[in-house]
């Protein structure tokens, strides 16, 4: 006898939250605080998201516990380890390790955070060679560092961040390659006593990394090394040097994810070479029962982070007068991360690092002489198998917008179809059973 299908978990709430970082606690809580029934889903094992993961020797840093009393003390229902792959009108299918699961909604908050940007060079493949973000995500979770020669570069206060992640958890930081010049940092600086709460954040790093050369102008345009990462060419304005190093901490800052939002339907807008989820001033997608908050709106910083969330919270659960009080801190918060944006913007050269034998597509090892001379990203796609692989495009299709090769971003051109992830057969299978609901896949 065949083994009878498994239903999937049908689950309904009020307020559904998309995202476990800053923007999605906060959300939950502001949403929660209104008696509204609240679902927070997040792929990872822990709340917290990228921001605040669980780091395996420091826990978390005490205004993330904080945050994360909403999960800890019931008042949402958390769903770990649920990884959102499809979405039909009013609920979104996710899996789990329990198998599939139906989430049902009144309105929704998007907190999808954002990803890492990385750009090709020549050498960027080699084993020792991460993100920036990547490297400080394996320190928090125990990847052994101790003694180790490491070499911070790219562009933004996410390379303080990691560098002084790294060197807690015991690596040697041999020096932050921050590819803005030293003049636009400056004009940086001058404008932080706007902010206070951020000059202060940035001087407590830089005392935390005392003793650690920060090199402005400079950027790393090889790798090189036989089975591992050797050594580094660095380009700087004093010309070009070598310097030997076991691991390099490389990224560019980072790109809203937008797939979720794109596959229900909301309109995306962009700002840059990258989309992020348009919304009016109360955070409504053109979906009218869909919130977006957070880095999916442009990156922003955790304190953007943290009021959005609050407001998209406050409106999911119909609080407008509540989630209206926030707006003047919004304003504000939102003017640091535009600052931010203008100060680190990133010069031609890191553009141009890519030679015509160096690897785009890591997965499919395209390199970019294949992807010359297209200019359409789905020809290319095609034609190549660009972006055909497990992180579907998020990599090499962020990577070729923001060079200018392609007229679309591969992980999110035009009219992305399902499933968001990969997913298990099962929990397709578990899922699409009951034709009364109309469904799809």
């Amino acid at each position: 006898m065949a083994e009878s299908v498994r239903q999937p978990q049908v689950l309904h709430y009020d307020v559904l939250v998309v995202g476990a970082g800053p923007a999605g606690l906060a959300a939950a809580r502001a949403a929660a605080s209104h008696g509204a029934r609240v679902g927070l889903v997040d792929a990872q094992p822990r709340a917290g998201g990228q921001v605040w993961r669980h780091d395996v020797r420091h826990g978390v840093p005490a205004v993330a516990k904080r945050a994360l009393a909403i999960v800890d003390g019931g008042q949402v229902e958390w769903l770990a380890q649920t990884q959102v792959t499809l979405a039909q009108p009013g609920w979104l299918l996710a899996d789990s390790p329990g198998g599939a699961r139906q989430l049902h909604y009144r309105t929704l908050v998007l907190a999808t955070g954002a990803r890492e940007l990385l750009l090709p060079f020549p050498g960027w493949t080699l084993p020792g060679v991460t993100g920036a973000g990547g490297a400080q995500a394996l320190a928090k979770q125990g990847w052994p560092l101790a003694g180790r020669r490491v070499v911070v570069a790219g562009s933004g206060p996410l390379l303080l961040a990691s560098a002084a992640t790294l060197r807690h958890h015991g690596a040697q930081v041999l020096g932050i390659h921050e590819q803005a010049s030293r003049r636009a940092l400056t004009g940086f600086a001058l404008q932080l006593p706007r902010w206070p709460g951020k000059a202060v954040q940035a001087a407590a790093l830089r005392l935390q990394l005392a003793g650690i050369g920060y090199h402005a102008g400079s950027v790393v345009v090889a790798a090189h090394g036989d089975a591992r990462l050797r050594e580094i060419d660095i380009d700087g304005p004093r010309g070009r040097r070598r310097i030997a190093c076991d691991q390099l901490a490389v990224g560019y800052g980072l790109v809203p994810n937008t797939e979720l939002a794109q596959l229900l339907g909301c309109r995306l807008e962009r700002h840059g070479a990258h989309p992020q989820v348009a919304v009016d001033a109360q955070l409504r997608s053109s979906v009218p029962t869909v919130f977006a908050a957070g880095e999916a709106l442009g990156i922003g910083g955790r304190d953007s982070a943290r009021i959005e969330g609050a407001i998209a919270g406050h409106m999911a659960a119909g609080a407008t007068a509540a989630a209206e009080a926030l707006q003047p801190r919004r304003r504000r918060v939102r003017a640091f991360a535009t600052q931010l944006q203008r100060s680190f913007a990133l010069d031609a050269r890191v553009h141009g690092l890519a030679q015509d034998d160096t690897l785009v597509c890591r997965c499919e090892d395209v390199p970019l002489r294949e992807l010359r001379g297209f200019t359409d990203t789905r020809d290319a796609k095609l034609a190549s198998r660009c972006g055909m692989g497990a992180c579907q495009g998020r990599i090499c299709g962020t990577a070729l917008a923001e060079l200018g090769l392609g007229d679309a971003d591969l992980s999110t051109d035009g009219g992305r179809r399902p499933p968001l992830f990969p997913v298990r057969l099962a929990a397709l299978a578990d899922s699409f059973t009951d034709d009364s609901q109309g469904i799809h896949p």
